[in-house]
């Protein structure tokens, strides 16, 4: 299992990470990632990062397909790629209708068929064999009844091939993460559970098929303060993340078997009354999406992802070396 470190949104503390980054790349870890959402883009911090280390491969997660045709997408990352010779991970998602059509004013109808359309574009793009088209519904290239014409890549990329992950909570998004893409990027992964909520939507992953699971991670010997922290962030993301009629979030999380208590948390969230969301998320689904308490019971824990499709940590919380250079030694010694 390789191990990573997911940073999450710059704007969240408005700091500058580069020497836990530093520290990371030191002990071995294999990859660092960072988000966006709407306060900080995903790819500036990433940059200011990978020109700072030299290792490190440097993963989105997840750059939002309605921030940016796929063309800019396919863009920044062959520029990023040849910049830190050749490091970076590519990761993609449809994000929600909130963000989608709230914030860039795009539709979120079809998620799925813009995200396919969206990687062949990209890597017609990075390919550079002839001038870009796209004859599908949503990006088509040139615009039709316009006077642009087909165009191709001025700068030849530093690998044609740069892996593409997707950020999916669906089965049928999961699905064709397996079939269109280098890996997947679950937000929120039960170990014990991820065959029998995605087996058949895996099955038609391709060998080197990576698994990226982020996955928040306290050392604590007050195993109760670090469960809570873990249920103040499922709490945001089960009551706030998403629209009453549709949030993916609350969706996986009652798929995990938990379905009656995130109809619950999101009631009472969406009511204003979040103390008692929080109060109500189950230590049982906390305990199971993350790792926390002493070394010795994660270490235990870590049994339940050794046995999983898990192929990367992307572990969410420490910044210091020494939280750092424990989980390393967990997870990998």
């Amino acid at each position: 299992m390789k191990l990573g470190l997911n940073l999450g949104y710059w704007q969240r503390h408005a700091d500058d990470a580069t020497e836990t980054v530093l520290a990371a790349e030191r002990l071995g870890y294999d990859s660092v990632w960072t988000a966006e959402a709407y306060g900080s883009d995903v790819f500036t911090p990433l940059a200011w990062y990978g020109a700072r280390t030299s290792r490190i491969k440097l993963g989105t997660s997840v750059a939002q397909i309605s921030a940016r045709p796929p063309v800019t997408t396919a863009m920044t990352a062959m520029t990023l790629d040849h910049l830190t010779g050749g490091r970076l991970l590519l990761g993609i998602g449809a994000s929600g209708p909130q963000v989608v059509e709230g914030w860039y004013g795009q539709p979120f109808a079809r998620p799925l068929a813009r995200t396919r359309e969206y990687v062949e574009i990209m890597r017609r793009v990075w390919r550079r064999e002839e001038p870009v088209t796209g004859d599908g519904e949503h990006y088509p290239l040139p615009l039709p009844g316009g006077l642009g014409k087909p165009l191709k890549l001025i700068t030849r990329p530093l690998r044609p091939d740069i892996p593409v992950y997707l950020g999916a909570e669906g089965p049928k998004n999961v699905a064709l993460a397996a079939e269109v893409a280098q890996g997947w990027l679950p937000l929120f992964a039960f170990p014990g559970k991820i065959e029998e909520m995605y087996g058949d939507a895996l099955a038609a992953r391709s060998p080197g098929f990576e698994i990226a699971a982020m996955v928040m991670v306290v050392i604590s010997d007050d195993v109760q303060a670090a469960l809570d922290g873990v249920k103040m962030m499922l709490t945001l993301y089960i009551g706030g993340m998403g629209a009453k009629q549709r949030n993916f979030h609350a969706d996986i999380i009652g798929r995990m078997g938990f379905a009656e208590s995130a109809e619950h948390i999101q009631a009472l969230y969406l009511a204003g009354r979040k103390d008692e969301a929080f109060k109500a998320i189950p230590d049982e689904l906390a305990d199971g999406i993350s790792l926390v308490g002493p070394p010795g019971r994660i270490r235990e824990r870590l049994d339940l992802w050794h046995k999983s499709p898990v192929t990367s940590l992307l572990v969410m919380g420490p910044r210091d070396e020494q939280s750092l250079r424990t989980i390393r030694d967990l997870v990998l010694g």
